[in-house]
């Protein structure tokens, strides 16, 4: 993204505030015009000739430059996983609890790993538990793997959406 005075083509295709189109100007002329609406000249692409170029808030390229390249950080990270440990015999305010600590962490770009132990005969309680957390989180999340039981914990990954 190219800005103001380093547009070095004499002639530009501009584009005004509002998304209205003013033709072909001269550079000087465009950046008159931008210093005059106090916005900024920002060139869309060097590919063709006149450049397209637009004028866009004071600060406001900048900014949306900064974020841009903030979300392609944040894209290239994987996420990663949280792991909530959850009892067959987990009381209904602790459930809600860890419901909603798993929405933040699921809204947020974090995968969530739910484990419960369990003892004896518990693991058809677990898998009942785990799945009534699956269909609550359904909005914010999906299951990446199927209820997983195995000797003495049951466990979900649940990844954002």
């Amino acid at each position: 993204m190219i800005l103001n005075e380093k547009i070095k083509a004499a002639e530009v295709q501009l584009t005004g505030l509002n998304g209205e189109d003013l033709g072909i100007v001269g550079r000087e002329e465009a950046l008159d015009m931008a210093r005059n609406l106090k916005a900024d000249l920002v060139c869309t692409s060097l590919f063709s000739s006149p450049p397209p170029c637009k004028l866009v808030a004071k600060g406001k390229a900048k900014q949306e430059a900064a974020k841009e390249k903030q979300d392609e950080r944040r894209a290239a990270q994987p996420p990663k996983l949280k792991e909530i440990r959850l009892t067959p015999h987990i009381e209904d305010h602790d459930y809600e609890t860890k419901r909603r600590q798993a929405e933040k962490l699921l809204a947020s770009g974090d995968a969530v790993q739910f484990v419960v132990k369990i003892q004896g005969k518990e693991g058809q309680k677990a898998k009942e538990l785990l799945e009534q957390m699956l269909k609550e989180l359904a909005e914010v999340g999906r299951k990446e793997t199927g209820i997983q039981l195995s000797g003495k914990q049951a466990a979900v990954r649940v990844n954002p959406l």
